[in-house]
């Protein structure tokens, strides 16, 4: 029998959807509207006076806002206070010390530039900032309803409209019993998603053996004790009956619905289940308490297991947990730095052999310095195959960087995935990886990288809504309603600004997730990437040499010196020294269609080192000095103090980004491998530097008169080589 409590939440929650299902405003399920050049400031603030003319509106219906509630309400802040010295003083003090600030900020790095290719940064969209400023000017907190009664509908709406974007099947109308409802908040960062998505895991792979131990304490659950769950072999067994590595291992689906199961059942509350759970809970005894008292026959550490280009936030996330980040380990990455997949099932077999609990294991759709995206078939094929032998674990995709590369895949009604892309499509692989998506368990994805949204703007969305529930500290298990009026009591932040929330929803409303909206930008993206890495992998020069991490076709495929040159001379003549449209002629040809598909990285960011000429073809090979010219390059293509000038600034010529191949990071044949490549003689554990563009700029290819931008970038990028060089 439902309790008074949950009826009187549904009832709340019907008013509440009722009241916003009829507010056609709040609809996402329309097409984009305009083109990029429509969608951004532009390098010159080509738009400022669209930008003007919406930030004045915003302020100015701030202001009725204001007026309109409870109008008969006294001024205070009167003509005559405003007549005051003080009150004029401080006005004063308010526009100069403001003044100064708009001075300070002229220091700041041109992200907007197209000669901006460092991190993943760029313009913001226009809609993005123009949401992001007009609800920053109402202040509200999306950490409870009653402070953002409708940033926090926004934010629900942006969730559903990411989750749709990123595969996972959005229900709509009456929701059927069984029905999987995904579910997706914006957070401050990738970080703080990512760190929630293991929490995430860690609890439902502990919550089986609370749920035991409470079946046979509980005198509240002991009706329940018949209680039976799904193994994997198929098979269903009465819980209290499994031993912990099995319990450890069952399916999240199949974990997650057991409250309501009880609660169907058996009669009990979702209320009294929580009560009778709490005692036990890893959430709430704490993971030592909970190894000493709970877990029979397994006392090995938990692991999660990340690819060895894995974000900074995965150690930190083992740090948090209290698993320590040693317990968050490495997969080595192949030659165009993906998981490599039989490092993956090697390290599989021995948590099995060794009973060592498998929270996760984390693809990047995505990484931030190699634009590499992890084989996700596969790692979904090695899953389903250690489930036939009693291993199980989450599916979590890093695609802070990538998720909304999504978007080139996607029509703009119904979210089904097409092989026709606009633009430039991503390869076939790729493609492949980003159909498989609606198969993990948790994406993380940022609208302030691909998205071009304003920070802060992270995301993460549950392919099952019932997993966030074992992160609710107000109530694990009990089931919310998708669309609750609250999105605060799930995660790790506490206030958070409803403004980014509005951002996002605005950028969505004009730029859709699909091919006619954020498709099309990066699709261009896409475009230009190939194009700038086409340009530069031809450079040559009798003062240095490049090489790139990714390889050009000949050279992977292991051919002679001529073939190489050969292949080079192809692409300089026919991808380099031509018009876009030129180019998209060559193209109809379909080799050249397919060496063309094969150019630069699996996005946007390309990786290269520069090594020097000591003498007329005799070229240096010690890792030291090709490190010290590459952060020579750096150092001369970065703002890493505020310009004092914009005479400085302007001094700044191009603007990249830096990184090193290290060898506790991506394995010693790796870095052996990139060494040989750049003619080094490599010093075994030494980090080789190398440096980043990332193109997020679809424009450099086809500015004014046909002409291209790329070609500037490439005489500025040999001039500062050449600076450097001499200053070694």
């Amino acid at each position: 029998m439902q309790s008074l409590l949950d009826r009187q939440k549904l009832s709340t929650l019907k008013l509440f959807d009722d009241y916003f299902a009829s507010l056609d405003a709040l609809r996402l399920d329309v097409p984009s509207a305009g083109v990029p050049e429509s969608w951004f400031l532009g390098p010159k603030a080509e738009n400022i006076n669209v930008l003007v003319d919406l930030v004045r509106a915003a302020i100015q219906q701030h202001a009725k806002f204001r007026r309109q509630y409870q109008p008969a309400d006294p001024k205070f802040i009167t003509a005559s206070v405003k007549a005051t010295r003080k009150y004029r003083s401080g006005v004063a003090a308010l526009r100069r010390h403001a003044n100064e600030l708009y001075a300070m900020l002229q220091g700041s790095v041109p992200l907007f530039s197209m000669r901006y290719q460092a991190p993943m940064l760029w313009d913001q969209a226009l809609p993005a900032m123009v949401g992001y400023f007009a609800a920053m000017l109402y202040n509200q907190n999306n950490v409870a309803a009653e402070a953002s009664p409708l940033t926090t509908e926004l934010e629900i709406r942006v969730g559903n409209d990411l989750c749709r974007m990123l595969g996972y099947p959005v229900p709509t109308g009456k929701l059927t019993p069984g029905t999987t409802v995904p579910w997706g908040h914006i957070t401050c960062d990738g970080s703080v998603a990512n760190i929630e998505a293991l929490w995430a895991a860690r609890n439902v792979k502990y919550f089986p053996i609370a749920l035991q131990t409470a079946l046979r304490e509980s005198p509240i659950l002991r009706p329940a004790g018949a209680l039976e769950v799904k193994l994997l072999d198929g098979t269903s067994k009465r819980l209290a009956d499994q031993d912990t590595w099995t319990l450890l291992n069952l399916k999240i689906d199949d974990v997650v619905g057991l409250p309501d199961e009880i609660k169907t059942r058996f009669g009990i509350s979702l209320d009294a289940i929580t009560r009778a759970l709490h005692p036990y809970g890893i959430q709430n005894v704490g993971i030592l308490e909970f190894y000493r008292r709970f877990m029979s026959g397994v006392t090995a550490t938990p692991i999660a297991i990340t690819p060895a280009t894995r974000h900074y936030s995965w150690p930190k996330a083992g740090t948090l947990l209290g698993i320590g980040q040693d317990s968050i380990l490495r997969v080595p990455v192949d030659r165009q730095a993906r998981m490599r997949v039989d490092a993956l099932t090697e390290l599989l077999q021995s948590c099995l052999r060794d009973r060592i609990p498998v929270l996760a294991v984390v693809a990047v759709i995505g990484t931030t310095e190699e634009s590499a995206v992890d084989p996700l078939r596969d790692i979904i094929e090695v899953r389903k195959q250690f489930r036939t032998r009693g291993l199980d674990f989450a599916i979590h995709c890093d695609a802070a960087w990538g998720g909304y590369f999504s978007s080139l895949l996607r029509k703009d009604v119904g979210g089904d995935f097409v092989d026709a892309v606009p633009e430039y499509p991503m390869s076939e692989y790729v493609q492949t990886q980003y159909k498989m998506l609606r198969e993990a368990d948790s994406i993380t994805v940022d609208p302030h990288k691909a998205g071009y949204a304003p920070y802060p703007a992270g995301g993460l969305c549950y392919r099952n809504s019932a997993l966030r529930d074992l992160i609710s500290l107000k109530a694990p298990v009990i089931f919310h309603n998708q669309l609750e009026q609250t999105v605060g009591v799930y995660g790790i932040e506490g206030s958070k600004p409803g403004a980014a929330a509005a951002a996002v929803f605005l950028s969505h409303k004009v730029i859709r997730p699909t091919q006619t909206g954020y498709g099309k930008i990066l699709g261009k993206c896409l475009w230009t990437s190939k194009r700038m890495y086409a340009r530069l992998v031809t450079m040559t020069d009798p003062q240095f040499t490049i090489t790139f991490l990714q390889q050009l076709p000949a050279e992977a495929d292991n051919g002679d010196p001529q073939q190489l040159a050969d292949q080079k001379k192809y692409i300089r003549d026919h991808f380099v020294n031509c018009t876009n449209e030129q180019l998209r002629i060559t193209l109809k040809d379909p080799d050249a269609a397919a060496l063309f598909a094969k150019l630069g990285s699996d996005q946007v960011i390309i990786s290269f080192a520069f090594n020097y000429f000591i003498s007329p073809g005799v070229l240096n090979d010690r890792v030291d000095k090709a490190n010290q010219l590459n952060s020579e390059v750096y150092k001369i293509c970065s703002l890493s103090a505020p310009a004092q000038s914009m005479k400085d600034l302007n001094k700044l010529k191009l603007i990249l980004t830096s990184s090193d191949f290290d060898p506790g990071v991506y394995g010693q044949p790796f870095v052996d491998a990139f060494a040989k490549r750049m003619g080094l003689q490599y010093e075994t554990g030494v980090p080789i530097a190398f440096l980043l563009s990332t193109t997020m700029d679809p424009w450099t290819t086809d500015i004014p008169r046909g002409r291209n931008f790329q070609k500037k970038l490439e005489r500025v990028l040999r001039d500062a080589v050449h600076q450097a060089i001499t200053k070694l």
